[in-house]
């Protein structure tokens, strides 16, 4: 059997702009999986091509083997695309929205019936079926969203930062039926700048930065690349540079540090990547202290999702989140901090 998405080589500009300039990955059928990256980082530009939104400058994009460029409206049928924005007509109730849909998919009055209550159950929407959903909060009207991206039963589900803005009930429900969909068979391929969704979800990763793959995986195998615990230290709440520096040097002369980094955005904490099961907390307290320096914060852990980000790019998500918006519109980026 083919792969259920396959992406080689995508590239797409926008004038000036090189949105995406060399993606590849391929997606199995009946997994979840993940695309991780910042805001601006090239996902949905990715995804927009995959669904037949956007005509890619240069590569191969296929959906259960259907080319979609030269073959879009027969694609279109094994998609189904939920994008950031929820999508919904505020003046409906949610049953008339999803019988809408169905009608546009024509799929017979009494089997879109059936979907449509099953739909509603599942999402946990029954007892808002027949209220307008301009009433819905924002978690119910993703569910809404959600639900009229799949009454076509698609072979591919592909979801645009499925749970951004909302609330921890909303996700989790989302995160189950997710899961739901994927041990029933549905291929589904997510975008996501929260680690910890694409590392709860996900079957297999790809992190995208500055529009190109810089690593994929599973969720595990990625982490165990990289190698070592984490530490993060801070001498204080804002080290100085020289002696941040300082310390970093003396510091990295300690037989179980493999690496430090300096993260100025943060205080100019350190990063240390140290083997694993030594007394690393300890030996670097107690050589801190013997160097006349105090310890104002440190944490030990197995390797993250960002981590293998800041091994890949010398920045953490946040980092490349935070210099993004700093490029972006001033009000776009306020609006998406209120979300």
């Amino acid at each position: 059997m083919g792969s259920a998405v396959l992406i080689e080589n995508l590239q797409k500009r926008y004038g000036e702009v090189e949105a995406v300039k060399d993606v590849s990955f391929a997606v199995e059928p009946g997994e979840i999986f993940g695309l991780l990256g910042p805001n601006g980082a090239g996902k949905t530009t990715t995804l927009r091509c995959l669904c037949t939104l956007t005509m890619p400058d240069a590569g191969r994009v296929e959906v259960t083997g259907i080319s979609v460029t030269d073959n879009p409206k027969l694609a279109r049928q094994r998609l189904g695309y939920i994008a950031q924005e929820v999508a919904i007509d505020k003046v409906l109730t949610g049953k008339e929205l999803l019988e809408l849909q169905a009608a546009l998919y024509h799929i017979p009055r009494k089997e879109a019936q059936t979907r449509i209550d099953k739909m509603l159950h599942v999402l946990g929407l029954q007892d808002w079926a027949n209220k307008k959903s301009g009433t819905y909060s924002g978690g119910m009207k993703k569910r809404l969203d959600l639900a009229a991206g799949l009454l076509h039963q698609p072979n591919v589900l592909v979801l645009d930062e499925p749970t951004v803005g909302l609330d921890i009930e909303s996700r989790v429900i989302v995160w189950d039926f997710l899961r739901q969909l994927r041990d029933d068979g549905t291929t589904i391929l997510l975008t996501s700048h929260y680690l910890e969704e694409v590392d709860a979800l996900a079957d297999r990763v790809a992190i995208i930065d500055q529009g190109a793959v810089i690593a994929s995986g599973t969720p595990s195998e990625l982490k165990d690349r990289i190698g070592g615990d984490r530490v993060t230290l801070r001498i204080r709440e804002f080290t100085p540079d020289d002696e941040a520096e300082n310390a970093r040097s003396m510091l990295k002369q300690l037989a179980f540090v493999q690496d430090i980094i300096i993260n100025e955005s943060q205080g100019n904490s350190l990063n240390l990547v140290v083997d694993p099961n030594s007394d690393a907390l300890i030996t670097i307290q107690q050589s801190l202290k013997d160097a006349g320096l105090p310890t104002f914060g440190i944490s030990q852990a197995r390797p993250s999702l960002d981590d293998v980000y800041l091994a890949a790019t010398g920045q953490t998500l946040m980092d490349a989140e935070l210099a993004a918006a700093s490029t972006r519109d001033p009000k776009q980026v306020r609006k998406e901090a209120m979300r």
